[in-house]
């Protein structure tokens, strides 16, 4: 079978891509499987030579990544390039620190002649998103890949083009044959893979529905898997903040990536007594931002990446509008080719309506009133979701007491907007999956964490 990638700024196919054939796959599976026994045995000094160069590969490359994630996914070129950068950075952080997260240990009270090795899995299947089509690869690779374990990735169809980009960039890097590899594949055997003998551990970055299914398919191997899934991220401008700073951060974390992110604002629950204020910032500041062309440096929204996700998100706001939200901006499908959709801004959300209950997957901003700070905590934690979530306060001691003790989620923020960080563990909780990327946890959640006695 064929893929067609689309270019979402005007519709128009950019190439066609031959699906892997299941007898490919099984060929895939078998080189990672050669290629890890050869590369467990390799030097962490080695291992940690090819991120550096992987690093300076993509800083070389980068104006050519970028340019590539913005016609097959509609990313504003000037995010596309920040991405490869900190694609690189990630690569660059964990050779610099891996090595000593690596390293074995002998805990706290544990017998003198016992001690902690970390030891690779093996064949670790990837199935990976488009919204961040290299970061997303990168931060589950550099750290996989420097504990020993090899990398089959199977990407999202509409950034194939990105996927077969990554892998050249770790043969240019200097990684052996067989270390990571990128498969073109559909569902069917994405699954086939998933319950493959020869695949150790499954990692997956998606949807909570599609990651139900990998990670019932992976618990009925009994394979290890780390799952990071939607997001329906609160935020909470309480009655002492910031009302600018709440308004440009909220803005900015609404529209960044055209919307498509899963730690994105997605519902921004706010004290009744500064609502009224605190939209009129928002909108003022969702209304300058510049929508066009996503190659335009001076574009700071493009379009969302297919059109089916057009529509489900304007399905969305109009079922909220009819029952009873009120649109304070946008909300109208624009004219034109591609898949664009204009900064909208929602308030009066309630229960019942689905930008209150659904994740909304686009540069929707939707307002919900909460009638103090008590009601403002349980509003956010009101969901099935728990990945990220901010609190805007001039009281940053309160705000951090609510981020760290109150909200259901991995990742708290106090007056800014949710990142990631290669340092930081990265996660969540609820219905946004289990397990973390990123830092000593995630560079560690692919590995076997080996008990030796030599007595």
């Amino acid at each position: 079978m064929a893929i067609h990638t689309l270019n979402p700024a005007t519709g128009k196919k950019l190439r066609t891509y031959r699906e892997h054939s299941p007898r490919q796959c099984e060929l895939a599976v078998a080189r990672a499987q050669r290629a890890f026994a050869a590369w467990r045995r390799t030097s962490l000094g080695r291992r940690t030579a090819r991120l550096r160069a992987l690093a300076r590969e993509l800083h070389r490359q980068r104006a050519d990544f970028a340019a590539l994630a913005t016609a097959e996914m509609g990313k504003p070129v000037t995010q596309a390039l920040a991405e490869v950068e900190k694609c690189a950075l990630g690569c660059q952080f964990f050779a610099d620190h891996g090595a000593a997260w690596l390293a074995d240990e002998r805990p706290a009270g544990a017998p003198a002649h016992r001690y902690v090795t970390c030891q690779p899995l093996g064949v670790l299947l990837a199935i990976m998103p488009w919204n961040f089509p290299f970061w997303q690869i990168y931060r589950v690779a550099a750290p996989a890949l420097l504990g020993g374990n090899t990398v089959l990735l199977k990407h999202a169809a509409n950034v194939t083009g990105c996927a077969l980009l990554i892998e050249a960039s770790f043969r240019r890097a200097g990684f052996p044959p067989g270390v990571f590899q990128a498969l073109v594949v559909g569902p069917e055997q994405a699954s086939a893979l998933v319950s493959h003998p020869g695949v150790a551990a499954v990692t997956f970055t998606g949807s909570t529905a599609t990651g139900k299914k990998i990670a019932a398919l992976a618990g009925a191997a009994l394979k290890k898997g780390v799952f990071e899934l939607g997001g329906s991220d609160p935020y909470l401008v309480l009655a002492d903040a910031d009302l600018a700073l709440a308004a440009e951060a909220c803005a900015a974390a609404r529209l960044y990536n055209n919307g498509q992110s899963c730690v994105a604002a997605k519902r921004l629950i706010v004290v009744e007594s500064v609502r009224a204020e605190f939209e009129a910032l928002l909108v003022a500041r969702l209304a300058a931002r510049r929508s066009g062309d996503p190659r335009a440096a001076t574009a700071d929204l493009g379009p969302l990446a297919r059109a089916d996700l057009r529509d489900r998100l304007h399905a969305q706001v109009r079922q909220s509008v009819r029952c009873g939200a009120k649109l304070l901006l946008g909300g109208r499908v624009p004219a034109g080719p591609g898949f664009f959709y204009p900064p909208t801004v929602l308030t009066g959300v309630r229960p019942g309506m689905a930008a209150y209950d659904d994740e909304t997957f686009g540069p929707v901003a939707v307002v919900i009133s909460a009638p103090d700070e008590a009601a403002a905590v349980r509003l956010a934690n009101d969901t099935p979701y728990g990945l990220g979530a901010a609190v805007f306060t001039r009281d940053r001691r309160r705000g951090e007491h609510i981020a760290r003790e109150q909200l259901e989620c991995g990742n708290a923020f106090v007056n800014e907007f949710v990142r990631s960080h290669p340092a930081l563990p990265f996660g969540g909780v609820k219905q946004s999956g289990h397990g973390r990327e990123l830092g000593a946890f995630g560079l560690r959640e692919f590995v076997n964490c080996k008990t030796v006695s030599v007595g």
